[in-house]
């Protein structure tokens, strides 16, 4: 018999484990990619104080566009980056959120990059 595995039961795992590596402090916060189907979200996570610093997605009212390509992962990354650069945070921790650093994924990434975010 196979087995058929819940791939987001998977990722929970893998998410889980990842995050008990990774953590931000006030100085250097987290920054966490959620990817759904048709949409990216990226926030910006103080974990001490267990609050939200900064969030974009592609369901914000600034972003023009289908969420669900690569083009639109790089403009959610450039905007959390610009959006964090305005309130002084220049350097943060990657969450890829227990996903393959591939894709969508990478591009947030290679976006809030070239926004200015070190990482």
């Amino acid at each position: 018999m196979f087995k058929k595995y819940d791939k987001k039961k998977l990722r929970k795992k893998r998410h889980l484990r990842v995050r008990k590596k990774i953590f931000g402090t006030s100085e250097v916060p987290r920054l966490s990619v959620y990817r759904s189907e048709k949409n990216i979200y990226a926030q910006i996570i103080d974990d001490i104080k267990g609050t939200t610093l900064v969030s974009a997605s592609s369901v914000d009212k600034d972003f023009k566009g289908n969420g669900s390509n690569k083009e639109a992962a790089k403009v959610v990354g450039k905007m959390i980056a610009d959006k964090a650069i305005e309130k002084g945070i220049k350097e943060v921790v990657f969450d890829r959120g227990g996903y393959i650093y591939h894709g969508r994924v990478q591009n947030l990434a290679e976006g809030a990059r070239e926004g200015g975010l070190q990482f």
